[in-house]
């Protein structure tokens, strides 16, 4: 059975009348077609209308949907030949970060990302997506290896921020993620950078410097999440509805503040529905944009990523 969020229960409600008609034609052989295609017909509806109603607080909701997919579920279903890669060279292997070389579709490249688990036990051990700085120092290094071989680099982005803990600060998080700003401006190769859930602060910008920022329809990308934004300012985090949309944070959002790139449309009712849709259609995406910048000298693709970034937050009264 899928998960339904609480925005969702009139969906559930009807789906759950649907399975109930099905059963019903297999046990009693009568023939109820036209009943069935009403109510296909209905959720179909149902979820336009909850699509086009979304609050920022609920594409929130969906962007942590516990059955969306993560970093190695698209490298499972784009990718073939996929080798994983492992350790920064200093510490250990993070594996809240993942990354190898593979291949799309004859397209040789790169691909990194945060990971998040399934389970309980997944969770605590990928760190419930949240890096170390030898995760970013591991992504630093394979993006170092991709220039060396010419390849394209992905980077898939889905995590609540660093790892705030004790030991991280002291193993240098800020300086870790700083570096990799720094370097990422000055990679040779092309470089696509897409939020597949969550974008959270500099735990998501440590990836998410590239020629091309793309988000998915249902993410978020911000220098804090809504919760943590009301606990400053409200002392509580039952202000999060509020928070989430005084900090504008939706992929429509990023778009009109030119913050990004582009929004990749996911399936009717969020990404979580489909893997395999939303994966074709994110494989299509990362093509045409690798084809495109290939078009582009090496400096040319570092004096437009540098002039992008450079022209955020500029405005005239």
């Amino acid at each position: 059975m899928p998960t339904y969020l609480d925005f969702e229960k009139p969906v559930a409600d009807l789906e759950s009348k649907l399975m109930e008609l099905k059963k019903l034609a297999e046990t009693t052989q009568v023939d109820v077609s036209e009943a069935v295609a009403r109510l296909e017909d209905s959720i179909t509806q149902l979820r336009l209308d909850t699509a086009k109603n979304l609050t920022r607080w609920q594409r929130v909701q969906l962007s942590r949907h516990p059955d969306r997919p993560y970093t190695l579920d698209y490298i499972e279903l784009m990718c073939q030949e996929f080798i994983e890669l492992h350790g920064d060279r200093t510490v250990r292997d993070d594996p809240a970060m993942v990354g190898g070389f593979c291949n799309i579709d004859g397209q040789g490249l790169l691909i990194i990302g945060q990971q998040k688990g399934r389970n309980t036990k997944q969770r605590q051990q990928r760190n419930f997506g949240m890096a170390n700085p030898e995760g970013y120092r591991k992504a630093l290094r394979l993006m170092k290896l991709a220039e060396k071989f010419n390849k394209p680099i992905v980077a898939l982005i889905d995590t609540p921020g660093a790892f705030p803990g004790l030991e991280a600060e002291e193993r240098g998080q800020g300086e870790a993620i700083a570096r990799n700003l720094k370097e990422m401006f000055m990679l040779k190769v092309p470089v696509i950078c897409i939020i597949i859930g969550e974008g959270a602060s500099g735990g998501a910008l440590g990836i998410a410097i590239g020629d091309r920022v793309l988000m998915l329809e249902n993410t978020w990308y911000s220098v804090i999440s809504p919760e943590s934004c009301s606990s400053i300012l409200w002392r509580s985090w039952n202000f999060k509805e509020q928070a989430a949309e005084a900090l504008k944070l939706t992929a429509a959002d990023m778009e009109l503040a030119r913050l990004i790139d582009g929004i990749v449309e996911e399936p009717l009712g969020g990404a979580h529905l489909d893997h395999k849709v939303m994966a074709q259609t994110l494989k299509k995406v990362i093509i045409s944009n690798i084809l495109e910048l290939q078009q582009l000298s090496p400096e040319e693709r570092i004096n437009q990523r540098i002039d992008k970034f450079c022209a955020m937050g500029v405005f005239t009264e």
